[in-house]
């Protein structure tokens, strides 16, 4: 069968979508990718994969923003159908973000089954517009906030899909860890990092305990802007750190870690759980509807993790929490054990399943008639229609 992934172009939206192209592909599956700039930019994903980036636009900005985005959602969705009639997709599959939009509407609109994912314990925007287009929704989480009651039954919980590399890290042993090891601290503040990261984890380090900050061994992602003095302060506190902009082998990098500090994104706390790594979360706080708090939610509650909002992130509270989990080798390696226990690693799979069954149906569950581009602009805006053309 042939497959269209559709997805944004952050880390969030496109690494759930490769590794799905991935593992469809190992089943003998085509797939092709639709996404913007940024997307097909992305370092590491989709080489073996045809990737297309059409107009989509963003909702916001006013009357004009809207009038743009609603131009751009109506060529993007153009494109996508004359490109569907070359391709013939039997599904396709958005994983959120924008660029997504126009591609779900071009499948709707032609009769082609759409799923869709959602790897947030909030269901974005996009998905919400859409969902009662779509045959099905896989979801990372049980509890997805967001999902209007009607379309709960189309839900599937199948996870969050991980690259292989991450999966295989959740089947080995953790990183031999005891009163003499060093502890290895893996720090990222999500594809284009974090400045509070850069500011407060390097002071937090500082706070520890001689015996326990003698052994520290850190990897960090910083912000561009921010790494030579980040550099300057560990230097200054004689603590080893490799610090870099962008993470190219997080798998190898994740697999030595003991600790993590970062962001609760969708895809970090789907590698975290797979892999089996306890983490210490700061949830971004200017996230659409806060999900990355929801995200953080089933891996603290399970014991995996401790969650530490911005407003909260001093160095104090962060050497408390770092203490509280890596002063007792037996407390570290539990909570590995339970972020692991909260871990979908075969994600790719069955999400791969999902597909495959919508696909071979071939009947869409289309409610209601279909929604064009300037409907659906305007419904995410909360504007009234109005006599503005698709």
């Amino acid at each position: 069968m042939n497959f269209v992934l559709a997805a944004g172009g952050t880390g969030g939206h496109m690494i759930p979508a490769h590794a799905l192209a991935a593992e469809l592909k190992s089943r003998g599956h085509g797939a092709l990718l639709i996404t913007d700039d940024r997307g097909a930019k992305y370092p590491g994903l989709f080489k073996d994969v045809p990737v297309h980036v059409l107009p989509a636009g963003r909702l916001g900005g006013g009357p004009i923003g809207w009038l743009k985005a609603a131009s751009a959602v109506a060529r993007g969705r153009s494109q996508a159908k004359r490109l569907y009639r070359e391709h013939k997709p039997d599904a396709v599959v958005g994983f959120g973000g924008y660029p997504a939009f126009p591609s779900l509407l071009a499948a709707s609109s032609l009769g082609i089954p759409t799923v869709l994912h959602e790897q947030n314990a909030v269901l974005g925007r996009v998905n919400r517009l859409l969902a009662g287009e779509a045959e099905a929704i896989g979801t990372a989480y049980a509890k997805v906030d967001r999902l209007k009651p009607r379309f709960e039954d189309r839900a599937v919980i199948v996870g969050n899909p991980v690259r292989e590399e991450i999966a295989r890290l959740g089947e080995l042993p953790f990183p031999q860890f005891d009163e003499f090891a060093p502890l290895k601290i893996l720090v990222t503040g999500g594809s284009q990092g974090a400045t509070v990261l850069g500011n407060v984890v390097p002071e937090g380090l500082a706070l520890l305990p001689p015996p326990l900050r003698r052994r520290l061994q850190i990897v960090q992602q910083t912000r561009p802007e921010d790494i030579e003095a980040v550099r300057r302060r560990y230097a200054e506190l004689g603590i080893p750190a490799d610090l870099m902009t962008f993470i190219e082998d997080m798998p190898a990098k994740l697999g030595d870690a003991h600790l993590f500090i970062g962001r609760a994104g969708a895809s970090t706390i789907a590698e975290l759980t797979a892999a089996g790594r306890p983490a210490i979360l700061v949830p971004y706080p200017s996230a659409t509807d806060d999900h990355q708090t929801s995200n953080a939610r089933e891996m603290s509650k399970a014991g995996g993790s401790r969650t530490i909002q911005q407003t909260d992130f001093t160095p104090e509270v962060l050497a408390r929490q770092i203490e509280a989990m890596a002063a007792d080798p037996v407390a570290l390696n539990n909570a590995a054990a339970r972020a692991l226990s909260v871990g979908r690693p075969h994600a790719a799979r069955d999400l791969a399943d999902l597909v495959e069954r919508v696909a071979g149906r071939k009947s869409p569950l289309l409610v209601g008639r279909q929604v064009t581009a300037d409907e659906a602009v305007r419904s995410a805006l909360g504007i009234a229609p109005a006599g503005v053309p698709a």
